[in-house]
């Protein structure tokens, strides 16, 4: 499986993006540098990651950090993964 292909088709799907996280780099910046992903966002993008990779997150494993570029998101999911 493809995480970082995943976590970007999640993104895309959530966030309404169409198409734009296909040119997404484990650089991206995510959290105010897309104006979708506001707070609301962030839970819908938690709840399908989670279902998508049947994991769970508990409340502090995840903060701003988390969502700060595509590669943190996609490390977060490998280390629960894993």
């Amino acid at each position: 499986m493809d995480i970082h292909a995943e976590v970007l088709s999640v993104l895309d799907e959530i966030l309404g993006l169409q198409g734009r996280s296909a040119g997404m780099t484990a650089d991206s910046p995510l959290l105010g540098a897309l104006p979708e992903l506001d707070s609301m966002a962030v839970v819908g993008v938690i709840g399908a990651l989670e279902e998508r990779f049947e994991i769970f997150f508990d409340d502090d494993e995840i903060d701003g950090q988390t969502f700060a570029t595509v590669g943190t998101l996609v490390d977060a999911i490998k280390a629960k993964v894993s």
